[in-house]
This record gives structure tokens, C-alpha cells and sequence, in this order.
């Protein structure tokens, strides 16, 4: 047996739940939901250690580095999930946030046997794909013995990249390769070892705040509105003409006009709307102002 696998938290058995497979529906479903209300408290207590690591991320974005995602299982599909969200929620570029799986992007559907114990791949990985001392990168692992993402880790640590480990149990393996380490402890699955409920819940929960906050930091939002949403399909122009009327009180007609003189860029419209100026001219002092709409919009204030 392996004597720091039986150690971690993850893999204990709940003795909440013993008799799971006794109860009624209702009662599966309301023991279920008792456990799972044990993870917002658990990532509250790591917020010092989120809070340091999306400081780290804004600094790496801010001065032209990417983040990348690097995990195994229900882990390395969490963080692949996360980065793909980036694109249409805060329009950024592919490149900016970047998911991977042990296994590749066949491990997204059927799982991979193995691939999480090869830690050559995993240095491999992060030559493969170019990290530099410019980047950070977040190894996920429920357990923190995934050696895939420790090596991986430690080879982006090698090359001076921020190096930022979430995992659910404390003083584990990946912590030797991580500067940063983020661990929320939710206790034994509600099904002894099956990481993808409260240890995958609470991972879910972490790279929200990473990536939303860090966002938010680099002026991807206005108050809380999603103003680099780019108006691609039906439902975002619709979003996009209720963001614009939300930030600038104008009435339908005259955010759809904008929308469209904007080329369907949601925050050049709320710049074009609240400056007076043209797309081109309030596109330049975006540019200006690092894409930063309040202080664009206070920039052009002080020039009026």
C-alpha cells in the first residue's frame, strides 16, 4: 500500500456517508448537499493564498506572460474548462490562458490509464508548449501526488515561470514544485476517493476567483459588467446592447447604433458613447489607457 495516498484526506472514508447506498433518493440527494456546503468555507480559508497568487498572475499578464493550466483527470478537465472560458467571457486572446491535460485533449472524454505517473511528459509538456520566465503556471491535483503536474511544475519553476499549485490536502508532494500553494481541504468524498465531487467542486470554485479576478485586474470588466464581450451569436448581441445601455443609460436604438459602428466590440461602444468621440479616436485612447475603459473614460474627462 502506499503509505502517502492512504494518508490524504482525499482518499479517506467519510463516515457520514456509510450507509449511503441504504437511503432513500431524498435522502442520498440532502446528504449530498451537506457535505458539498462544507467547500465555500474550506476555499475562504486559503483566500490569503488565492489572494497571492492572483497578484503573481496579474503581474505575469500584465507585462505580456500567458497563464497556463496544467492537471490529470477531473483536475486537468477543470482547469482546460476554465481557460477555454476565458475567450468569450473577457476576449482574450486564445494564447492567454491555456488549458492541459495528462493524456491530451483525448483525456477530455475518456480517460487516459496512466498518463497522470509520467512526469517526463510533463517536462516535456512545458518545453512543448514555451513557457517562459514571463509566465505562470497552475499545477491542479486533488491529491498533490499527480506526477505529471509536479514535474511539470518544477520544469516552469526551472525556467523562472510563477509556479502556483491547488490541491486538496495539505503538505503534499507538489508543494516541493509550487511557490505558491493553494489547498483546500473539504475532508473524505462524500464516495471514498472520488475527487471529482467536494475536491473537484472546490477546485472549480479557486479557478474562478484566479481567473475572474485577475481579469478584473487587467480592466477586462466595467464596475461588473463584461464589456469586452465581443457580440459573436444572437444571445451575446443581446447581452452586449444590455451591457452597453447598463453602463451608459441609453436607450435601445442608440446602443445598437453603437454596437454596430463599434464593429460589435461591446466596450469600444460604452467608450464611444460616454467620450463623444468617434471608433477610432476612442479606440486609440483605449489603447492608450492599457484597454482599461474606467480609466479611458477618465482620461478623456480630464482632456474635456
Amino acid at each position: 500500500m502506499n503509505d502517502y495516498l492512504a494518508s490524504l484526506t482525499t482518499e479517506g472514508i467519510n463516515p457520514d456517508t456509510a450507509m449511503i447506498d441504504e437511503l432513500s433518493t431524498e435522502q442520498m440527494l440532502a446528504l449530498m448537499n451537506e457535505e458539498d456546503a462544507k467547500v465555500p468555507g474550506a476555499v475562504r480559508a486559503e483566500i490569503p493564498r488565492i489572494a497571492l497568487a492572483v497578484e503573481a498572475l496579474y503581474q505575469s499578464l500584465s507585462t505580456g506572460g500567458r497563464m497556463f493550466y496544467i492537471g490529470a483527470g477531473t483536475s486537468g478537465r477543470l482547469g482546460v474548462l476554465d481557460a477555454s472560458e476565458c475567450l468569450p467571457t473577457f476576449g482574450v486572446d486564445p494564447s492567454l490562458v491555456q488549458g492541459y491535460i495528462a493524456g491530451g485533449d483525448q483525456a477530455l472524454r475518456i480517460p487516459v490509464e496512466g498518463c497522470e505517473d509520467d512526469g517526463d511528459e510533463g517536462r516535456a509538456l512545458i518545453d512543448r508548449i514555451g513557457v517562459t520566465n514571463k509566465d505562470a503556471v497552475i499545477g491542479i491535483s486533488a491529491s498533490g501526488s499527480a506526477a505529471f503536474v509536479i514535474e511539470a511544475l518544477r520544469r516552469a519553476g526551472e525556467i523562472g515561470a510563477v509556479t502556483i499549485g491547488v490541491v486538496n490536502n495539505k503538505d503534499t508532494k507538489l508543494a516541493e514544485a509550487a511557490s505558491i500553494m493553494i489547498a483546500p481541504v473539504v475532508g473524505p468524498e462524500v464516495i471514498a476517493g472520488s475527487t471529482r465531487l467536494k475536491a473537484g467542486t472546490a477546485q472549480k470554485l479557486v479557478l474562478n476567483m484566479l481567473t475572474t479576478s485577475t481579469m478584473v485586474k487587467l480592466g477586462k470588466t466595467y464596475n461588473n459588467l463584461m464589456v469586452d464581450l465581443k457580440a459573436s451569436n444572437k444571445k451575446l448581441f443581446d447581452r452586449s446592447l444590455r451591457i452597453i445601455r447598463a453602463a451608459t443609460d441609453a436607450d435601445e436604438e442608440t446602443a445598437e447604433r453603437y454596437l454596430r459602428e463599434a464593429s460589435l466590440d461591446s466596450k469600444l461602444a460604452i467608450m464611444m458613447i460616454k467620450s463623444g468621440l468617434g471608433a477610432m479616436e476612442a479606440k486609440k485612447v483605449l489603447t492608450e489607457s492599457g484597454g482599461n475603459l474606467k480609466r479611458a473614460i477618465r482620461a478623456c474627462s480630464k482632456v474635456m
